[in-house]
């Protein structure tokens, strides 16, 4: 073979450094990111929960805003209500609900004094958001400890809120970052629920680990109340309709005070969408939120997916200036089995079975589908309401 074409034309040089840059920068980001997300949480299991609290044990309060969720909190309450420590309380509050809700609150209540309900008949948001009815639950709650979770969502067992406190061993640790799953089932729509939502948790997880946490999941936050209301609350979240506990993160987590529980002792799980229709409303209130991040965070997050662009843009264009092909074949391929077995190690210890053999294929739909997604959500359109 002739190598010499291709060694004194610029343009392929061009293109060659652009696919192996990116090449290293997504098997380095394999490598960082699910590898040490997957040991972390591998440790985390070895080591139990067997941290020592300083001050004995805090009281908790489980924060939750419904709105006509009664189908849900029959199936959530009971694992809400019956958790394996000592010094907590349920704080729900009861936003305009049509359903049970109010019913199903009242017998659970009748029956355990650790429920508080918070009702409100009447709309008294002007901000037309979650934000508002989630700090009004907040200010209810009498605990040192917040735990925010949602109406769907169901611990994975009776030792959730131990493991989260046990987290608070450290004095300088005000937040506390839990993974909330999605059910696993059959089919298509949920297999691609289920690679976005470990692919995100593994991005926020990732960052947190090197010293530069964004983000986390309302599923599965806790944080002291007092930092809370030091840092101002919601205040400036109030007009957002989702996300105010996302940029609560994002404005206020620092490498020192904020840790990650990844005991599967923690996890929570909640009801995969049922339709198309229902995930996309959830993915754009999570894109529509991120839009306020800072523009290093921003740019740090498009790393990944302008990778994956480059990647095999700049592989298709050596293509065409006669480079050959199978040393561009070896490179992906060798790639796309690292990215497997790497996502296998996350998804082993999730429990999320099989979908990491698909992931090149997901990256690459998830790549086109989030670029149109942060597009959709850059316009000032018309606020949506929570309900």
């Amino acid at each position: 073979m002739n190598w010499t074409i291709h060694i004194t034309n610029t343009w392929t040089w061009v293109c060659l450094f652009i696919t192996m840059a990116a090449f290293v920068y997504l098997a380095l980001y394999y490598a960082l990111f699910y590898f040490r997300v997957a040991r972390k949480q591998a440790k985390a299991e070895q080591k139990g929960m067997s941290e020592t609290l300083l001050g004995g044990m805090p009281k908790v309060s489980i924060v939750i805003v419904a709105h006509n969720e009664a189908a849900f909190l029959k199936e959530s309450m009971p694992y809400l209500l019956e958790q394996d420590y000592p010094n907590y309380e349920v704080v729900v509050v009861d936003y305009m609900s049509k359903d049970d809700t109010r019913f199903v609150l009242k017998v659970c209540s009748e029956n355990y004094q650790s429920l508080k309900p918070v009702y409100f008949p009447e709309d008294v948001n002007m901000f037309q958001g979650k934000t508002y009815p989630l700090s009004i639950g907040i200010k209810s709650a009498s605990g040192d400890i917040i735990l925010l979770t949602e109406a769907d969502c169901v611990p994975r067992g009776f030792s959730w809120v131990s493991a989260m406190v046990k987290r608070y061993a450290a004095r300088q640790v005000q937040m506390v970052m839990g993974y909330g799953g999605v059910k696993q089932s059959k089919g298509l729509l949920n297999v691609l629920q289920q690679y976005d939502n470990v692919s995100d948790a593994v991005s926020w997880m990732g960052y947190q680990m090197l010293g530069m946490p964004y983000s986390g999941t309302g599923r599965n936050l806790s944080f002291r109340r007092d930092f809370f209301f030091q840092q101002g609350s919601f205040i400036k979240q109030y007009t957002m309709p989702y996300g105010a506990d996302d940029l609560f993160v994002n404005q206020n987590a620092t490498k020192y005070n904020t840790s990650l529980c990844l005991n599967s002792e923690s996890f929570v799980l909640t009801d995969a969408a049922t339709t198309l229709a229902i995930w996309i409303k959830r993915r754009k209130a999570r894109y529509g939120t991120r839009k306020h991040y800072p523009f290093y965070q921003k740019m740090l997050l498009a790393m990944r997916p302008l990778s994956v662009v480059l990647l095999y843009a700049a592989g298709a264009l050596l293509a065409t200036e006669n480079f050959p092909w199978q040393y561009l074949m070896l490179a992906w391929v060798l790639l796309m089995a690292w990215q497997v077995f790497a996502l296998s190690q996350v998804t082993k210890h999730f429990e999320v079975r099989k979908i990491h053999f698909f992931a090149p294929l997901l990256e690459i739909y998830f790549t086109v589908a989030n670029t149109i997604l942060r597009i959709s959500t850059l316009h000032k359109a018309k606020t949506p309401r929570w309900r």
